[in-house]
């Protein structure tokens, strides 16, 4: 009797835990599917767009729910489901998509007063005859911590604030989308910007392992080795990197003595420069004898537009926040460093480093603005949602460096993804990776990129798989307008290619 009435109450509390379980479960988010009607003209064809800006349930590898994953869905009316699809996203880490989604890829962009200061609201929006919907369909990612996206039942921001943790949710959304949006046997693209990129040479290689290949790899303005960026100490790799910039910088400002034919013939010279002269000086150290560093300093003025004082005072190595401050400093001017075409009011002319970026100052405003309005009235989003920008305004944010294609001991200091595009590339020799550089861009240097595909240890025939696109204009190429019609026809070009 009394074993009997154990096995009752030991079952009844099992059916109360499940219950219970159960019930947790059914309160989980489902997420929410906000749709429209959008068009686009482009070429003078215009196209019905079925779109779905929305979240859904984001599921780990055994199908439980971890997060409400956001992102915006444009999608040709009546289209076959083998067309195209590109999955985009910006960098950061963490920003929303929102730049590349209003800037150059979706059905509408804001019109920019490139390369100046863009004047409060009412901002213009117009028709994106650049965008890539011609050509295949969009899906818009944000990723957990931007847009609508974040964790829902047992996870946490730290689950997906990551370097892999970042490869390992994106990868899920897209694996899950292609399902849901029958796309499997379609081409398939990532495009990413910034940080995007860096995420990119990881993710393609995270995606072709679980048997999803895609036919090619969107970057704009890379970076697959950071440390490229960080000057850090006795690393002399990123003051050569950079250079190259700050010498196109000086170039389109008229401080350099020779502009020679054009921008390309003269970053030539630059380049031979860097590699024969300024790489050997860096490399002998303090045994450089005084007259090799003079005649050195002042190569290195006349291509930077800075003073051979100014280089000698720096042992022939400044950083980019520094040459920001000090090229039209007795203009009372800081360059910008997502472009530096950009300029903007020094604020302490006493000061080393530069405050802020002018670019950044000049678009950030109306780009958010005009983007929301888009959000909310265009794209039918429920007003009492937040969209958020960038997971830098949420409390307690901060990025997971660790990668587990690296070496442990370093991988805080020399985190790099490069290994993964490169063992991608090597096991799918079909995989075509579209890269664009702005000559502005001291954000992700355009030497810097050279400087990692040209020491990816490919052959001559497999390197022909990376191509690679030049533009005058900065990181976001796109706000230059002549850039933005050449990015319509490199891309565009590109997936025309590796589709058939």
């Amino acid at each position: 009797m009394k074993n009997r009435l154990c096995n009752t109450l030991f079952i009844l509390f099992t059916f109360i835990l499940f219950a219970q379980e159960k019930s947790e479960e059914k309160e989980l988010p489902e997420g929410e599917i906000f749709t429209s009607t959008q068009t686009v003209t482009i070429n003078g064809k215009t196209i019905t767009l079925n779109t779905q800006t929305w979240t859904v349930q984001l599921r780990d590898e055994n199908d439980k729910p971890i997060a409400l994953f956001g992102f915006t869905y444009y999608k040709k009316s009546n289209s076959s489901k083998n067309r195209p699809i590109v999955f985009a996203f910006n960098g950061g880490p963490l920003s929303a998509s929102f730049w590349l989604h209003f800037g150059v890829l979706g059905p509408k962009r804001i019109d920019i007063n490139d390369p100046n200061y863009t004047k409060p609201a009412p901002y213009q929006v117009v028709n994106n005859e650049f965008s890539i919907l011609d050509k295949a369909d969009l899906v818009m990612i944000d990723p957990i911590g931007v847009g609508f996206s974040k964790p829902i039942g047992d996870a946490k921001w730290e689950d997906f604030w990551g370097v892999d943790q970042d490869i390992r949710s994106i990868g899920l959304f897209i694996e899950q989308f292609i399902i849901r949006s029958e796309k499997y046997n379609a081409p398939k693209y990532l495009l990413g910007e910034s940080y995007g990129t860096f995420r990119n040479a990881g993710l393609v290689k995270h995606l072709q392992d679980k048997g999803v290949a895609m036919n090619g790899v969107i970057m704009v303005s890379a970076v697959f080795e950071l440390q490229h960026l960080l000057f850090g100490p006795g690393d002399d790799i990123s003051y050569l990197v950079h250079f190259p910039t700050y010498a196109a910088t000086a170039w389109y400002h008229n401080k350099v003595k020779d502009k020679g034919e054009n921008l390309e013939s003269f970053l030539q010279t630059v380049r031979n420069f860097t590699e024969n002269e300024y790489a050997p000086a860096l490399l002998k150290g303090d045994q450089l004898s005084t007259s090799e560093r003079e005649t050195i300093a002042q190569k290195l003025a006349d291509l930077s537009g800075l003073s051979q004082g100014y280089w000698l005072k720096a042992d022939l190595r400044v950083t980019n926040s520094e040459y920001f401050q000090e090229l039209l400093r007795d203009k009372a001017l800081t360059v910008g460093r997502l472009d530096s075409r950009f300029t903007g009011i020094n604020e302490d002319l006493l000061s080393q480093s530069a405050f802020t970026d002018p670019q950044s100052d000049a678009i950030s405003a109306p780009y958010i603005s005009a983007f929301k309005d888009y959000l909310y009235n265009d794209l039918n989003v429920r007003k009492d949602l937040s969209y958020t920008t960038t997971a830098g305004s949420r409390k307690g944010f901060k990025w997971d460096w660790n990668h587990s294609g690296n070496i442990a001991w370093n991988a805080q200091v020399a985190v790099s993804t490069l290994p993964d595009m490169t063992s991608a590339m090597k096991r799918n020799p079909n995989l075509k990776i579209l890269i664009l550089n702005g000559y502005f861009d001291i954000a992700t240097v355009f030497y810097g990129v050279e400087y990692s595909i040209n020491h990816m240890g490919l052959d001559a025939e497999l390197k022909k798989n990376i191509i690679m696109k030049y533009y005058e204009a900065g990181h976001m190429m796109y706000t230059h307008k002549p850039s933005m019609e050449k990015f319509k026809k490199d891309v565009d070009e590109f997936i025309d290619h590796t589709s058939n």
